[in-house]
C-alpha cells in the first residue's frame, strides 16, 4: 500500500502530525459538504470515548487542515482532515472503493493509529452513531474487527445472503452477517497486518482489501465482533450490469479463497460472535419485488445456451439437475440448497483452475444466480423476517455440511468428479 496518490500538501501534513489515535474513512460518493459533516460527527464521537483522542478524517471534500493548525500539539485541533485521491479514469465502482480503502489504511498505517473506522455506505445512511459503533468496541473493549449488522428487508442484500456470508462462514468458521462490510472498525494491529499483506503481494495480482479483512482477522486469531448499525441505504440493483458486479465481487472472493486454502481446509464448523448494540426495527416493507418470470427466463436460456461452458465447471449430476429444473412450471421452481452450494463451490474451483477465462467463467454464473433469486423469492413471498432468517440459516448450514465436497474437489480436481 502506498501514499503516492495523495497530493503532496497532504502528505506533508501527515508527516507533521506524526501520529494519531484514530483514522476515519468516509468513502461516500457525494462530495458537497461531506468533509465538514464527517469532521463534525467524528468530533462528537471523540467526546463520547473514554479518553481524549486525535483523529484523522479521510473523505471526499478536497481540503486538508491548514499547516498552521498542525504546527504544535498545544494548538492542534482534535480532528484533522485529508481528502481521498480522485478516482482513476475508467475504474469501476468496486475498484474505486478498493483503492479508497487502500488509501485510508495507508494513512492509518503511516500515523500508527490504534483504531480505524471506514464507512463506505451512501452518505444519507451515515450517522454519528455508526462511527461510534464501529470504533468504540476497538478503542474501549479491545476488539480487532467490528463487522456491521444491517436491518434489511427480505429482498435486500441477496448476493451477501446467498454467497458471501454463508461461504465465509463455512470457510473461516465465523458467523458474520456481512464479511465484506462495507463498513468496518479495525484495530491498529489488524490494520498493520493488512497493510503488510498488501505490500508483499505481487503487482497485478492484488486481492481486494474488502475481501481480505474478515478472512485476515479469522485466520490470524484476532478478536472479532459485530455491531448493529441499522438500516443501510443502497443503490437499486443494476440488473443490466449484474454480470459485471458478480464478476468483480465473486472474483475478489475466490481470489482470497485461493490464497487462504491452506488455512480454511482444516476449519470445521463455525462459531457465533458477540453482537453489540440493539438492532433497529425494520421499516414496513413497501413491497420490494423482483421480476421472477424474467429471471426464470434467463435461467432457462442459460440452461439451453451455456451447457458447453457449464460443462467445463460443473459435474454431470449438477448439469442433469439444472436441466430438470429448467423444465419446471414457474410456481414449482425451486433451486435446492445443496445444488446451489455445490454450484458456488464448483465455480470457485473452476476459477482457481482457470478452466476458461476467469471473467467468462464468472459472468456465466449470472443465470444460475438469477435462478437462485427466483427460487428464494417464490419460497419467501409470504414469509416474515423471522422466517427469512431461518431460511438463510438453513442455507448457511448447507454450505458447512457440503464443505467436505469442496475440500475433496479442491485437493483432487481430476479424480473427484461425481
Amino acid at each position: 500500500m502506498e501514499l503516492d496518490a495523495i497530493p503532496q500538501p497532504e502528505l506533508e501534513q501527515i508527516e507533521r502530525i506524526g501520529g494519531a489515535d484514530l483514522v476515519v474513512g468516509i468513502l461516500g460518493d457525494k462530495r458537497s459538504e461531506e468533509g465538514c459533516t464527517a469532521v463534525a460527527m467524528t468530533s462528537e464521537v471523540l467526546a463520547e470515548l473514554s479518553k481524549p483522542l486525535r483523529a484523522m478524517v479521510v473523505c471526499n471534500n478536497g481540503t486538508h487542515t491548514p499547516a498552521a493548525a498542525v504546527a504544535g500539539d498545544n494548538q492542534a485541533p482534535a480532528v484533522f482532515t485529508c481528502s481521498l485521491p480522485p478516482p482513476n479514469p475508467g475504474e469501476t465502482q468496486q475498484q474505486g472503493i478498493s483503492n479508497a480503502y487502500r488509501t485510508v489504511f495507508a494513512v492509518g498505517g503511516k500515523l500508527g493509529v490504534r483504531a480505524c473506522g471506514v464507512i463506505a455506505s451512501q452518505s444519507p445512511t451515515m450517522t454519528r452513531r455508526w462511527i461510534y459503533r464501529l470504533v468504540q468496541p476497538v478503542l474501549d473493549l479491545g476488539f480487532d474487527l467490528v463487522a456491521p449488522c444491517y436491518t434489511r428487508q427480505k429482498m435486500e442484500g441477496l448476493l451477501n445472503r446467498s454467497v458471501l456470508s454463508p461461504l465465509s462462514r463455512a470457510l473461516y468458521g465465523q458467523q458474520l452477517q456481512n464479511p465484506m462490510g462495507p463498513d468496518f472498525g479495525l484495530s491498529g494491529k489488524l490494520l498493520q497486518r493488512i497493510v503488510a499483506q498488501e505490500s508483499t503481494r505481487r503487482r497485478g495480482a492484488e486481492r481486494s482489501p474488502l475481501a481480505s479483512i474478515a478472512s485476515t482477522a479469522a485466520c490470524g486469531g484476532f478478536q472479532v465482533c459485530e455491531s448493529n448499525l441499522g438500516v443501510r441505504t443502497q443503490h437499486p440493483t443494476d440488473w443490466e450490469n449484474l454480470s459485471s458486479l458478480l464478476a468483480e465481487v465473486l472474483g475478489a472472493t475466490f481470489l482470497e479463497m485461493e490464497g487462504r486454502a491452506a488455512q480454511w481446509q482444516s476449519i470445521r464448523g463455525s462459531q457465533t460472535l458477540p453482537r453489540l448494540g440493539q438492532p433497529e426495527a425494520p421499516q414496513p416493507d413497501t413491497g420490494s419485488t423482483v421480476d421472477v418470470h424474467g429471471m426464470l427466463e434467463s435461467f432457462q436460456l442459460g440452461a439451453r445456451n451455456l451447457q458447453d461452458v457449464w460443462g467445463l465447471i460443473l459435474p454431470p449430476t449438477t448439469l442433469l439437475e439444472l436441466r430438470r429444473m429448467s423444465r419446471l412450471p414457474e410456481d414449482q421452481f425451486r433451486l435446492p440448497d445443496q445444488v446451489w452450494v455445490r454450484i458456488v463451490y464448483d465455480f470457485a474451483l473452476g476459477h482457481r483452475l482457470q478452466t476458461i477465462s476467469r471473467d467468462h467463467l464468472l459472468r456465466s454464473i449470472t443465470p444460475l444466480y438469477l435462478g437462485w433469486i427466483a427460487s428464494y423469492a417464490l419460497e419467501m413471498q409470504t414469509a416474515g423476517l423471522a422466517e427469512v432468517d431461518s431460511r438463510i440459516e438453513r442455507l448457511s448450514k448447507a454450505y458447512e455440511d457440503n464443505k467436505s465436497y469442496l475440500v475433496s474437489r479442491w485437493r483432487w480436481p481430476d479424480r473427484f468428479n461425481p
